[in-house]
């Protein structure tokens, strides 16, 4: 382990139902079922369990409080997810930063220690949203603390070495989480985690588009977006008859030609996100002749026309408030249109959240925890994909980081992955994960370039679930 001590257990008790588990679950013989192991945590109880070969996975509540600094100001119930192997084996803890999947799922972590993972769902995310809900409780210390609470509840139960892990706001999550709590964890993995360290000073992105792929896709793909906003007035007659037929509403962005031009300004960004450069055969090559259909299922496919209906917003409030208050957004420009068919821009997160619920962004959020990456960094692990817009700012190692690695896998999107990574750098990335979890064999540790797996490939278990609902949220 890192650590020089074990960290020792101690019960914090909170205010009403709120209490950090750790004694009681500590003296518990191994021969009790790890159920009622993880029920007798105090602040834990059970919503279902749903059975999957060689593992039992566990959908549970655990009482958080709304405010870690102030506890007195009510409590929640977050949702986690235990996929328990083996109390001896190690644990990853994952977070999308978004909702957490009820069904059974294994990280890429997880699969190469073999090991047990712990899933958490991001604060404010419904159902683990507080009533009446504070949003000024929703910033990235306390769900750091959130994580933090998890950990010291499960740690007595998975008393072997932690990873935390993430990819895009959850890799955001698992970089926050290592800032504010450094001695937590082992290990980190954090995939395709953007790093917007100064919002107004977005160069990086116009860059990368300048440059990504191959001019053909460059032309197709600006082709198509031109003409969406050239028949602009015949496709948003299709888009009120289609928001009409499916109920959409526009209250909080403001209006359905809003909407649309945001749908539309997407499009280049949404290519790149989720597809390849092989995808490029499937964009219309003369966007000038094609019909206003093909134009159509083009941006719908990759945008999603229902992206900025009040619908299609309600669930992600909580991420476009964070980026409207910490995280900052990205704005790009667009040479081939931006003086003639552009009314708007890339529209600002307050545009994406209810007028009801107050904003103010603090820049020196993320250029604190830029800093302390690059000065501080230890036994983290970045992964990005090369033709993916939200590494254009990535985190960065300075002088202080230790043993950790910044690695970027060739011509891979935001899915972007250490199965993805050139042969020597995936070998020394799954060596030091191995090393980290504290299960790399004699011959890994002299040896990292014969680093492999432990747990064989799980198609259902392991399938890639790149969040594809809107391009703008990473």
């Amino acid at each position: 382990m890192r650590k020089a001590l074990r960290w020792l257990l101690a019960l914090v008790v909170l205010i009403g139902t709120v209490s950090t588990a750790g004694a009681a679950t500590a003296a518990e013989p191994e021969a009790v079922d790890i159920k009622d192991r993880l029920l007798s945590i105090p602040g834990m109880s059970l919503i279902e369990e749903k059975p999957y070969t060689g593992y039992r996975f566990f959908v549970l509540n655990y009482t958080q409080p709304v405010d870690h600094r102030d506890p007195s100001k009510g409590t929640f119930q977050q949702r986690i997810t235990v996929l328990h192997k083996d109390t001896a084996r190690p644990t990853v803890f994952y977070t999308g930063g978004y909702n957490v999947s009820t069904n059974p799922s294994r990280r890429e972590p997880t699969q190469i220690v073999d090991g047990n993972q712990v899933s958490m769902e991001y604060r404010f995310f419904t159902p683990s949203r507080p009533q009446p809900a504070d949003w000024s409780k929703l910033d990235i210390w306390q769900a750091a603390s959130d994580q933090h609470r998890i950990f010291k509840a499960l740690k007595p139960v998975y008393s072997e070495n932690w990873i935390s892990t993430g990819g895009s706001k959850g890799g955001m999550t698992a970089t926050y989480y290592e800032r504010f709590y450094p001695r937590d964890m082992d290990g980190v993995v954090a995939y395709v985690a953007p790093n917007d360290v100064v919002n107004k000073e977005d160069s990086a992105y116009d860059r990368f588009f300048a440059n990504v792929g191959t001019q053909e896709c460059r032309d197709r793909l600006n082709g198509v977006q031109r003409e969406a906003l050239v028949r602009r007035a015949p496709l948003e007659k299709r888009y009120a008859a289609y928001a009409a037929e499916n109920g959409y509403t526009f209250d909080t962005i403001g209006s359905l030609d809003r909407a649309y031009e945001a749908v539309v300004l997407d499009y280049v960004w949404g290519f790149w996100q989720y597809s390849t450069l092989k995808d490029c055969a499937d964009i219309p090559a003369d966007a000038k002749n094609a019909t206003d259909d093909a134009i159509w299922e083009s941006v719908d496919t990759i945008s999603g026309f229902s992206a900025y209906t009040d619908q299609g917003l309600t669930t992600y409030t909580p991420y476009y408030y964070q980026a409207g208050t910490q995280l900052g957004a990205p704005t790009i420009h667009f040479p081939h249109i931006e003086k003639n068919y552009i009314r708007y821009g890339y529209q600002p997160p307050r545009n994406f959240v209810p007028r009801d619920i107050p904003m103010t962004f603090q820049p020196s959020a993320m250029r604190d925890v830029d800093t302390w990456v690059r000065h501080h960094a230890n036994q983290m692990l970045f992964v990005y994909g090369e033709n993916d817009p939200w590494g254009a700012e990535p985190f960065r190692l300075g002088h202080g980081a230790r043993d950790s690695y910044v690695f970027t896998a060739p011509g891979m999107n935001h899915g972007a992955n250490v199965a993805g990574l050139v042969p020597e750098q995936k070998a020394l990335a799954t060596a030091r994960i191995l090393e980290w979890a504290g299960v790399a064999s004699a011959t890994v540790q002299e040896n990292p370039s014969v680093a492999r797996p432990l747990a064989a490939f799980d198609a259902k278990l392991d399938k890639r679930d790149v969040r594809k609902e809107s391009t703008l949220r990473p």
